[in-house]
């Protein structure tokens, strides 16, 4: 009867335990790729309603799992900071832009500006520290794509029209804005700021629609942006729901406080479909992300 080594044995084991993580992986990637075809094969209404439940269900979940929700908010901010760190990262170790939208880092540098001077006017809290410290980081993207890398700037894929958004959201905050104290001009800057964010993503998707073909430095940037955005949107409805509807009494009256919470809304769900995409990559084990047609 043969009589194997200790070292023989323990090589038989690892080789029997290697075996088994990757049949429980393939295993998993059956799964997810099954509960993907499925769920590709049903009709947009039941794709909204299964999208409307996963988003409740995860609000459910940081209800209980988050006792101060005003963390959200911190955390939102934190996870912005951090995909920029990505972008970062690419433009100095990648020496390039490509994929990247110089438009939708612009809108953001807007928003965030007026956002600032309101938060210096208005309320000046943690939230303050953290907006500079990523008005800083989002102007030096600026700069490297302008002068630095302009050289592989995608100039022609980076074709949305910023008016189309920046005028309409001009115009919808000087009819519906906070009706606060506070100075008029403030109140619209708000307003302006909060409906800005909302849709300031949208040039960088069409970036990406255009292209197709997203690089993973991109892709885990706007990654970040939506986990963000979602973060945000938890912490306001959480807070509404907390104080069982008292917030929206102190943000005043008439359209704004529901203009709040659907700008929250709207952001999250802009940046949903992508992020569908991103995590069906991720989990198939593809670096590169292909975008399908009509995604944005």
């Amino acid at each position: 009867m043969p009589t194997f080594s200790k070292s023989h044995k323990i090589s038989i084991l690892s080789r029997e335990q290697e075996r088994k993580r990757k049949d429980i992986m393939r295993a998993e990637k059956r799964l997810i790729h099954a509960a993907t075809m499925w769920v590709r094969r049903q009709p947009p209404k039941v794709k909204a309603f299964l999208a409307v439940v996963s988003g409740m269900a995860a609000l459910v979940l940081l209800r209980f799992i988050v006792h101060d929700h005003d963390n959200l908010f911190v955390a939102a901010e934190s996870v912005h900071s951090l995909g920029i760190s990505v972008l970062i990262y690419k433009l100095t170790k990648e020496k390039t832009c490509a994929g990247l939208s110089l438009k939708s880092q612009e809108l953001t540098a807007i928003f965030l500006a007026v956002r600032l001077y309101c938060s210096f006017v208005m309320e000046y809290d943690i939230h303050t520290i953290l907006d500079l410290a990523t008005l800083a980081t989002t102007l030096w993207v600026i700069y490297m794509i302008r002068f630095k890398l302009k050289s592989s700037y995608m100039e022609d894929k980076d074709n949305f029209a910023i008016y189309y958004v920046v005028i309409p959201c001009a115009v919808l905050a000087l009819f519906i804005h906070p009706s606060t104290s506070h100075n008029l001009m403030n109140r619209i800057f708000w307003a302006f700021c909060v409906y800005l964010e909302a849709v300031s993503v949208l040039p960088q998707l069409q970036v990406m629609q255009n292209t197709k073909i997203v690089e993973p430095f991109t892709a885990h940037y706007v990654f970040a942006l939506g986990v963000a955005r979602f973060l945000s949107c938890a912490h306001w409805v959480l807070q509404v729901l907390d104080s069982r509807g008292h917030l929206l009494v102190a943000l005043g009256y008439g359209l704004w406080p529901s203009m709040v919470l659907i700008s929250e809304i709207v952001q999250t769900f802009i940046l949903a479909d992508f992020c569908y995409y991103y995590i069906k990559s991720v989990f198939g084990g593809q670096l590169v992300l292909r975008l399908p047609s009509g995604v944005v």
